[in-house]
């Protein structure tokens, strides 16, 4: 699960709002340190830069915005991958999201977790198609 979610490169593959994401810098053991992500989901088009962090086992994914977008303020979230000892992994994402025009609390909560929702669909069927390993 980890191995596909630090494969930025290859989110355009699956991820319909995801029209470029790019690598800007790397930590010495290869995963992204910076990546840009160049989003349109209709509504929304943005182009925008995270840095990201890694537990030493990978359980926990977690990124920051480095810079205010054209739509947001701020932007933290998290992966946290729990091996469920039977081939299964359970994923729990935090996201918060801070946009540049103003939002009730309400539809700011209810646009995180529809972000969220179809993020884990497309991240669980993305896992779903690769051959196991």
């Amino acid at each position: 699960m980890a191995a596909v979610i630090s494969d930025f490169p290859r989110y355009p593959e699956w991820a319909d709002a995801m029209k470029s994401v790019e690598v800007l810098e790397e930590y010495e053991d290869g995963y992204a340190a910076t990546v840009r992500f160049v989003i349109d989901a209709g509504v929304m088009a943005d182009d925008y830069t995270l840095a990201y962090e890694y537990a030493d086992d990978l359980s926990r994914i977690e990124w920051h915005l480095v810079e205010p977008s054209k739509t947001q303020k701020s932007q933290r979230g998290s992966y946290d991958l729990a091996d469920g000892g039977d081939g299964t992994t359970t994923v729990t994402y935090t996201l918060e999201v801070e946009l540049s025009i103003g939002m009730l609390g309400m539809f700011r909560r209810k646009a995180e977790k529809m972000i969220m929702d179809t993020a884990l669909k497309q991240l669980k069927r993305r896992v779903e198609s690769l051959p196991a390993s």
